[in-house]
């Protein structure tokens, strides 16, 4: 799934130029709107401005990835436009229920498409997620990988035009409000991002999968571990504060690093529904180094059992 086309270059250009328009438009219109669109945070900050990202991605990423991405984002936007809002008589919000039927539609629809691999790619929102918390993580991510996956799969394919490209563009004109605090990207940003990264991933497992003659489950395994370096790039980003919300938060003294990856992997709301329906009320202490080196504080970490 390349860029295709004698205009590749042009086309390019065109979604790094309408990302800036839209987001330095989406900026000011939010910002007047108000509401769940706008928070209080630093002073004031319009959110879910990763709309501007989400319409580039949706018009430029070759199909069928812009169909997935499509989906997300629509449920992802009802997440940022309704808020933080509890469903009467569930246990969890709407946004928590429209995320995961967007996540569950990326996987059913992508499964035909790439296979068991889709499972990954909407999985992927997860550590996107967490690393949008914090000014300008989210776009560092978003711009370190689709960098990386743009050069491997150029090396694999020999076209110099590949998806992660058009994320690459797409984001550098979306993150400098980003970087200086100025927007945040919401659902609609992160998740969009998160997706489009794990189908450039499958894309690369692809190729590296047909060469080693792996089949499905080796796609499936070559995108898992990009999936985790993901989260390891992100836990590093984040790493001052992740321990500082960990310690603070969470007590959980002198965090490792593997607390730090298992946050992004697991934490967030999403994370506590699931510990809400698989742990109840138990609390599980681990005193093991091993298993704290490895993070095991924080994945059982159960808030429902205080």
């Amino acid at each position: 799934m390349n860029i295709t086309g004698m205009n590749s270059d042009i086309m390019l250009l065109t979604a790094f130029v309408l990302s800036i328009i839209l987001t330095f438009i989406f900026q000011k219109l939010f910002t007047r709107l108000g509401g769940n669109l706008y928070t209080s945070i630093r002073g004031g900050t319009p959110r879910a401005v990763g709309i501007a990202p989400f319409l580039v991605l949706l018009l430029f990423f070759p199909p069928p990835g812009n169909y997935l991405i499509g989906l997300i984002g629509i449920f992802a936007f009802l997440d940022d436009i309704i808020g933080r809002k509890k469903i009467k008589g569930l246990p969890f919000e709407f946004g928590q229920l429209s995320r995961g039927i967007g996540m569950l539609m990326v996987m059913v629809v992508g499964y035909f498409y790439f296979g068991p691999a889709s499972i990954l790619i909407a999985l992927m929102i997860q550590p996107m997620n967490i690393a949008d918390m914090q000014p300008g993580t989210a776009s560092s991510t978003a711009i370190i990988m689709s960098l990386i996956m743009a050069i491997l799969l150029y090396l694999a394919t020999g076209n110099p035009y590949s998806s992660a490209l058009i994320i690459l563009v797409t984001c550098l004109g979306y993150a400098p409000l980003d970087y200086q605090g100025k927007i945040m990207m919401g659902e609609v940003g992160n998740h969009s991002f998160g997706v489009g990264l794990g189908i450039t991933y499958t894309l690369l497992a692809g190729n590296i999968a047909n060469f080693h003659n792996w089949g499905t489950g080796g796609v499936f395994l070559v995108v898992l571990v990009l999936l985790i370096i993901t989260a390891l790039l992100i836990a590093f980003l984040r790493r001052k504060n992740l321990k500082k919300f960990l310690e603070s938060n969470l007590q959980i003294h002198n965090p490792r690093y593997g607390d730090l990856l298992m946050d992004v992997l697991t934490g967030g709301g999403l994370g506590d529904l699931l510990r809400r329906f698989i742990l109840r009320k138990q609390d599980i202490k681990i005193k093991n180094r091993f298993l704290m080196f490895l993070g095991l504080r924080r994945l059982f970490y159960n808030p429902h059992s205080i």
